[in-house]
């Protein structure tokens, strides 16, 4: 399994090789503007050779992406002292993975063929997804506000003031009964006692200490055997070792000393059961009293398709991906580890590793932090092997004993008769 995963890194890495012309502007004011500035910034465009050795990018502008799985995975680091961190008590590093889907459109609720399945490490997908969520929300509440306004402003004026507003077409389909106590809610979510839980997805020491000094963890985990994230507590600062006996609402106050409730509001988006996370097609709003003309407009992918297709280990082939590339400019690394990587997120999805990464067993052994537990039919087989080994040593010394009385009396008997 160490081999397969060194692999495995080195094909989801290689994806990394050059500049990608998809990477945002970005700035380096934040610490997740930093993270996507290095993880884009040695990213490579993906291209599919087509005809006369003419390149091609591959149009994902008919798919979705459709969140599968989350998984924990530990694995010997390989690193002495657990990967040069002295602090770490154990050899094991924790791996974390996100298993997704690009869907057509027309069948994400199925998805059972013309997909494409990929694995990437849970930081990138986070990274992507949230913000490509937060970008959306945000302009849902803007718009949510102006016709909220807008309405009111409406009730209070004449009907031919209402007519001259030129954008009024934008809030046919706004809903403002309820998108706006909604983005009020998440506006005012501090001051009602509530913390986005997206902004505990990286992990963090929490402003926390017991009366021993310990302190504690908070960060992006799997749950419901990887079918949700949440956020959990950790008692290391890689957030690898898992305290299921703590909730992390209890560690977290506001300046007043109370309690902060997490809100999953935007998190849950990034893994939304049965249905597809993002159309990879950006889709402009057109206003529909005006002939916007039959001209072809430039296709343009959604960010967040773009980052994580070209950042994730793929397995394509095997699921008739129409979209898949037949063979890669430079990139036939991926090609030649397409089945390993298949093979791994088969065993990701077989349920061979708990919620904490740990490997299953058939039989219930889990490995627990390098060491093992052993069952029952396996201590019954130890203790009957011992008993064994003791009861053939006994039987070996009775044996050697009687030999050797057996040979003194042989000798005796022949002393007697020669003298």
């Amino acid at each position: 399994m160490k081999l397969s995963l060194t692999l495995l890194a080195s094909a989801i890495a290689y994806a990394s090789a050059k500049k990608n012309p998809f990477a945002p502007k970005t700035t380096r004011n934040t610490r997740k503007a930093q993270m996507n500035a290095k993880l884009m910034a040695n990213a490579k465009t993906l291209r599919r050779l087509d005809g006369e050795d003419e390149e091609q990018e591959v149009d994902l502008s008919g798919y979705s992406i459709k969140f599968e799985k989350c998984q924990f995975v530990k694995q010997y680091d390989g690193e002495e002292g657990g990967g040069g961190n002295e602090d770490v008590d154990t050899i094991l590093s924790t791996k974390r993975f996100v298993i997704f889907r690009m869907c057509p459109d027309s069948s994400c609720s199925s998805c059972n063929y013309n997909y494409g399945e990929y694995i990437v490490d849970m930081d990138t997908y986070l990274e992507a997804a949230l913000g490509y969520k937060q970008e959306v929300q945000e302009e849902n509440c803007n718009t949510c506000n102006e016709c909220y306004e807008k309405a009111a402003e409406a009730a209070e004026a004449d009907d031919d003031a209402a007519e001259e507003d030129e954008d009024a077409w934008k809030c046919q389909n706004v809903d403002t009964s309820t998108c706006y106590a909604e983005c009020q809610n998440i506006e005012n979510m501090e001051e009602n006692g509530y913390m986005d839980a997206s902004e505990l997805t990286e992990c963090q020491q929490l402003d926390y200490e017991d009366n021993y000094g310990n302190v504690y963890y908070a960060g992006a985990m799997c749950a419901s055997s990887g079918s949700r994230i949440k956020i959990g507590i950790f008692t290391d600062e890689q957030c690898s070792n898992y305290d299921s006996s703590k909730d992390v609402e209890d560690y977290m106050k506001n300046d007043n000393g109370y309690n902060i409730k997490l809100s999953y509001h935007l998190l849950k988006q990034t893994y939304a059961d049965g249905e597809c996370v993002a159309s990879c097609l950006v889709e402009e709003e057109q206003n529909p009293n005006e002939d916007n003309g039959d001209d072809e407009k430039e296709v343009e992918i959604n960010q967040m398709c773009e980052e994580l297709y070209e950042a994730s280990g793929k397995c394509e082939s095997s699921h008739g991906f129409e979209q898949g590339i037949v063979d890669y400019d430079n990139y036939d690394n991926q090609v030649r580890n397409e089945e390993l990587v298949c093979d791994f997120i088969s065993s990701l999805k077989a349920g061979h590793y708990d919620q904490t990464g740990e490997i299953v067993v058939s039989g219930g052994r889990t490995t627990l932090g390098g060491g093992s537990t052993t069952s029952g039919g396996q201590k019954f087989a130890l203790t009957f092997f011992i008993l064994g080994s003791v009861g053939l040593a006994g039987y070996a010394a009775m044996l050697h004993s009687q030999l050797t009385k057996g040979a003194k009396a042989d000798l005796s008997r022949q002393g007697g008769a020669m003298a």
